[in-house]
């Protein structure tokens, strides 16, 4: 637990809780909402990435400890990037607890998560240069920022993307 959040690791049960991170204004930094579909193939690679089966990273549904509400999603994954093997991160708040610090709590929490992990030397994530809110989170958490990059995301789209990087540490 930390600042009022805690992360769980993503679980079956955890369905309705995507479908609303799918929200429009959610996924306006994403390349939009997905569809049916491609939320329920995500789900099943959450669950399976916090199952411990695929051994690549982790998902969790962050939690509200004051009332124990599902309030976002957060987790790390292996990427590749410039040749190094590293781990990526990405995270979303519901609309209605956004502003409250809860995603910087949350990737905090994934970032001793990570590192507990001794697994990879670098965390990076890669925000929109047109999302100021996840930017203002990786500067929060102490990430540094590499500078701007394309990313694809969703595949077949391109972005403009900060690359912002922690050092984790073991």
């Amino acid at each position: 637990m930390r600042d009022g959040v805690r992360i769980e690791p993503w679980s079956e049960d955890d369905l309705t809780l995507l479908r609303r991170m799918n929200a429009p204004e959610l996924m306006d930094h994403l390349g939009g909402p997905e569809t049916e579909d491609q939320v329920l193939v995500r789900h099943e690679r959450y669950v399976g990435m916090s199952a411990g089966t695929d051994g690549t990273g982790t998902m969790f549904r962050v939690v509200a400890t004051g009332t124990g509400e599902a309030v976002g999603t957060v987790g790390y994954w292996e990427s590749s990037r410039e040749g190094e093997l590293i781990y990526e991160s990405g995270w979303g708040v519901l609309k209605g607890h956004q502003g409250r610090g809860i995603a910087t709590a949350a990737v905090r929490a994934v970032l001793e998560r990570a590192g507990q992990e001794r697994k990879h030397r670098f965390l990076h994530a890669f925000p929109s240069v047109d999302n100021p809110p996840s930017n203002a989170v990786c500067r929060k958490s102490g990430f540094s920022l590499l500078g701007d990059c394309d990313f694809e995301y969703p595949p077949g789209r391109s972005m403009r993307c900060n690359d912002w990087r922690v050092e984790l540490t073991f």
